[in-house]
């Protein structure tokens, strides 16, 4: 499949090259017809899993491929090949490759540390658990504290009678929540990062909004899970399918500092300005960035010949996963141009309708607005995507959103990470930690009966958000 995307690419890209270095396209001429392999893409990513699985599960990756040429072939005829092969390189160069080498070195990584032995899921353990996945998505990753902790957690919890509730907030702030603070923690924020906000800018402007929502949800688990535990007293003991013969413990610690190194990647990267650039079919290509994949790249490489097989074995480690979001999200960037470019186009787009609503009558942006908007739409159709188009509905200026309009960056931050635990679908990880914990036998609930739990325990907390620090 792959191989099939980037040869129609290269052909498009061949053809069209001597006008890659055309202008950007003026968004303001297009109408929101162009929007529609998008909205196509995110609602089979939304659909296909729950109705029709078997048929998802052997072809997402031709889906993927369906949309992205649904918009691309009309595009380029209509604008010509040299435009639309300027945006495809674009968007592929400077925002889809980094994007997925940063997720593909987190996730290799992770998959190399195994918590052996058996701990029982008291309600003391497991808010333990969850808060210490809550501090260290941040820091390896929402993707890669998931896959860290949710066997261990599901091991823990595998005697208890109750333990849907565990699994749902563990979504709720491992594979959510806790990455708010760095552009590691969770794909929005590195999207930023690839804009130009800060490393450090999220970790010193969501740390109280973060510290609210991951404490009020933390004491609720807690007293959420002591009367489940309580309400098992009494009844026949289940018997505990994990024995205790391991010790409780941490294998795999070589890849801890292979962690170290892709920060320091990162950081690289951000700080690093040697100011040579390479131009690639007409995108500016920046030596630090080439530099920081390739050191992501060689870090995961590393980490694949240190592990011993037996700890990616007992991980149930394998690479459906990260192919997965690398094939669902090459379609989802390409399909995005347009939008990205109606949006650019601000009051003179065919999405000025959603300008007006983010901006107060004195011309402001409403933080309340870029808060929820980007958070409703988060919890259906990715939280990286949306977090992009919002970014860019305030301006795409990275220091003028994190100066005079850092609340609205706090916002949108905010709305992308906290409200992709509101689906499913919402961020990458909860659709893993699903299929993890119905692996494991764990009746997790339907798509509206997830909905559901967050109605109820995480509403409540982003409105607490939006009367404290967006209104």
């Amino acid at each position: 499949m792959f191989r099939v995307i980037a040869l129609m690419l290269f052909s498009l890209v061949a053809a069209s090259e001597p006008a890659l270095a055309a202008e950007p396209f003026d968004g303001s001429k297009l109408s929101l017809i162009w929007v529609v392999p998008f909205a196509g893409i995110l609602l089979s990513i939304a659909i296909f899993p729950l109705a029709a699985p078997h048929f998802w599960h052997h072809h997402f990756g031709k889906v993927s491929l369906f949309w992205a040429l649904a918009f691309v072939i009309p595009f380029a005829i209509v604008q010509g090949a040299g435009t639309a092969g300027a945006e495809v390189v674009h968007t592929a160069l400077l925002e889809y490759i980094p994007f997925i080498i940063l997720l593909f070195a987190l996730f290799t990584v992770a998959g190399g540390i195994l918590i052996t032995g058996n701990l029982h899921g008291s309600p003391a353990v497991n808010t333990a658990i969850l808060g210490i996945g809550t501090v260290i998505a941040s820091w390896i990753g929402t993707t890669g504290a998931s896959m860290v902790l949710i066997r261990p957690l599901l091991r823990a919890n595998d005697s208890r009678r109750y333990n849907v509730h565990t699994v749902v907030f563990f979504i709720f702030l491992v594979s959510n929540i806790g990455g708010s603070l760095t552009p590691l923690g969770d794909p929005p924020l590195f999207l930023g990062f690839l804009k130009g906000v800060d490393f450090f800018w999220t970790t010193t402007n969501l740390i109280w909004e973060t510290t609210l929502v991951a404490g009020i949800l933390l004491v609720v688990f807690y007293f959420l899970d002591r009367w489940f535990y309580a309400k098992e007293e009494g009844m026949p003991a289940r018997k505990d399918p994990t024995p205790d013969t391991d010790k409780v413990g941490v294998r795999g610690l070589q890849n801890v500092p292979l962690i170290l190194c892709i920060i320091g990647a990162i950081l690289m990267s951000a700080y690093w300005r040697p100011g040579v650039t390479f131009d690639v079919f007409g995108t500016p290509v920046e030596l630090q960035s080439i530099t920081r994949d390739v050191l992501l790249l060689a870090i995961a490489g590393v980490s694949i010949w240190i592990t011993p097989k037996y700890i990616h074995e007992q991980n149930g480690f394998d690479w459906a996963p990260i192919a997965e979001v690398a094939k669902l999200f090459a379609g989802i960037f390409v399909t995005i141009i347009p939008a990205i470019a109606i949006l650019r186009a601000g009051s003179d787009g065919a999405m000025s309708g959603l300008v007006d609503l983010v901006t107060t009558d004195a011309g402001q942006p409403n933080d309340v607005w870029y808060f929820w908007l980007t958070g409703i739409l988060s919890s259906f159709l990715d939280n990286a995507p949306t977090y992009l188009v919002f970014f860019n509905l305030a301006g795409g200026d990275p220091q003028e959103l994190m100066g005079p309009m850092a609340s609205t960056l706090a916002a949108i931050s905010a709305g992308a990470v906290f409200m992709g635990a509101n689906s499913y679908i919402g961020n990458a990880p909860n659709f893993m930690v699903l299929s993890i914990a119905k692996h494991g036998g764990v009746n997790m609930p339907s798509f509206f009966g997830y909905m559901l739990w967050a109605a109820v325990f995480l509403l409540p907390c982003f409105a607490l958000v939006t009367f404290i620090f967006f209104m």
